[in-house]
């Protein structure tokens, strides 16, 4: 068992990584290429060249070998985790017809028809009708319909960007169940695509022969074609797993099977995850996430643009620090403790609401990013101190509507993503909460996700309790300091709560007077 390796995929939002996983979790090889995230052709537009994503994996893989003594043949097989909500349409040979469009993507479908009949009168019922409307104006399918109907008859596949990816590996048109996350016609709760009466198929109308077939996570998708094994090194034929997307992914790497045990995300979108074995929507009616085991569900609440503020603030008002790192040969984000630690728990009543990014779903997609309570004492320190609380904040409350929705107490919390580095952000986020706040062994957890997924499916373990005892492991965990958590309790409860609900007639009044975010389209 010593010798078997894993190979993991990790195409995300900033790069894409190789990862060479030992069946004990330790991560033995691994390659790094960054990326242009997207081109804005237009202001709101988020797009990207698909083929960039493959050629990038290749590069990956290519460059893996060249950093260690390990050779193709000792991978048992290949795993593809993935940013989620990107799409990319297809013609028969499976050759793009556009611009992959990119989650981070804010235009409009418009003219789009509301969905009637039965359906209809149940979300007016609801009053669901502004959720149903904003998922169809979200729906890329529809503004590629609408807009450049010639693309969309042209389209034989409509694909996420797993699927294009997995077609890439495989020749095969099949994505993982897991990595179903988007606004396409998939039934949440059933875990496939909507059956024929769905409301869904109205929502975003199309063909069900667009969407690929679809695998749970670690049964195969295929195995590695001959065009698939030049690119990447590998041996034709290597099987190919099912995994999921980059979070649920991140969940399982951090090996939480457990529903008291709460998953933070600081990546570019900052999420509270829960693995759940029942169907369970925390902001009713949006419903939870595909897991990357098989059969359960992660009700999320994100923070679109979450740790993405460190990157906003480090271009913004970090250049001593980026000058420093440059000296020194680092990141400037390793110098960026010692500005949270030079500020009190609190930053002296400076409170940040994190919603740099409009959503469609709670807060509403009005809503705006905030800094409220500043005075002559505050400085750039205390304005990253507050960023790493307001987000810290917000996903305090996804885990508190978590509690309330599903009657389970949360014990513990594991953090993952490249926020998770940060000592002063873990200890901070530990007190926010009030829990215990633990690291893993490693910050690469959706390619070791992605790996579990993998050594399940290969039968290397025999199920997933036993995978996650052998391949995830705690680094640290971060104890909450009582006088701190004090502090943030109050500002949690007695300001934080309130601010969305006192700012959002303003937030409301600066829509019209802009346009922004409707405008955009």
């Amino acid at each position: 068992m010593a010798e078997d390796h894993i190979l993991a995929i990790d195409c995300g939002t900033q790069s894409v990584r190789g990862l060479l996983w030992d069946l004990h979790g330790t991560l033995v090889a691994r390659s790094r290429i960054a990326i242009e995230p997207y081109v804005a052709v237009q202001p709101g537009w988020a797009e990207q060249r698909p083929e960039y994503f493959w050629e990038v994996l290749c590069q990956a893989c290519q460059q893996l070998w060249h950093m260690t003594e390990i050779p193709p043949s000792a991978v048992r097989g290949v795993a593809l985790t993935t940013q989620r909500g990107t799409v990319i349409n297809v013609d028969h040979n499976g050759q793009p017809l556009r611009p992959a469009i990119i989650w981070l993507d804010q235009r409009q479908a418009k003219g789009v028809a509301p969905v009637r009949g039965r359906w209809g009168l149940l979300f007016k019922l609801g009053r669901v009708e502004e959720r149903v409307a904003q998922f169809q104006a979200d729906a890329e399918a529809n503004w590629i319909r609408l807009n450049q109907p010639e693309i969309w008859q042209q389209t034989y596949k409509f694909l996420l960007l797993s699927g294009y990816l997995s077609y890439r590996l495989t020749g095969r048109f099949v994505d993982s169940i897991g990595s179903q996350v988007g606004y396409i016609p998939y039934d949440a709760r059933r875990q496939g695509w909507a059956g024929r009466g769905n409301w869904r198929w109205q929502a975003a109308p199309m063909d069900r022969s667009l969407l690929p077939d679809l695998v749970p996570p670690a049964q195969p998708l295929g195995v590695l074609t001959a065009e698939a094994a030049r690119g990447t090194g590998l041996p034709v034929g290597l099987p190919v797993i099912a995994a999921a997307a980059d979070k649920a992914c991140e969940v399982l790497g951090v090996g939480c099977l457990s529903q008291q045990i709460g998953c933070l995300s600081y990546g570019t979108a900052a999420t509270f995850n829960t693995l759940q074995p029942k169907y369970l929507e925390v902001v009713p009616p949006v419903p939870p996430y595909p897991a990357a085991t098989p059969g359960g569900y992660h009700p999320e609440i994100a923070v679109n643009r979450g740790y993405w503020m460190v990157s906003w603030f480090k271009q913004q008002f970090a250049h001593y620090e980026q000058q420093i790192a440059e000296e020194r040969g680092i990141e400037p984000e390793e110098l960026f403790d010692e500005l949270v630690n030079q500020v009190p728990p609190g930053a002296l009543g400076l409170m940040l609401q994190p919603y740099w990014s409009p959503s469609g779903n709670a807060p509403g997609p009005e809503a705006k990013g905030a800094i409220i309570g500043f005075g002559g004492v505050h400085t750039r320190a205390h304005v990253y101190r507050a960023i790493l609380e307001g987000l810290a904040y917000s996903l305090r409350e996804g885990k508190e509507q978590t509690e309330r929705r599903s009657g389970v107490t949360i014990t513990e919390l594991r953090v993952s993503g490249g926020g998770s580095r940060s000592d002063a952000a873990l200890q901070l986020t530990a007190d926010v909460f009030g829990l215990p706040t633990a690291r893993a062994h490693t910050y690469e957890t959706s390619g070791l996700g992605a790996a579990i997924d993998a050594a399940v499916g290969l039968k290397l373990y025999p199920d997933f309790p036993s995978a996650v005892r052998a391949m995830t492991r705690v680094e640290r965990v971060f104890t909450p300091d009582p006088a701190a958590h004090a502090i943030y309790d109050r500002l949690y409860r007695q300001v934080y709560l309130g601010m969305y609900r006192k700012l959002r007639p303003l937030y409301q009044e600066i829509q019209k007077i802009t346009g922004y975010p409707a405008a955009i389209g």
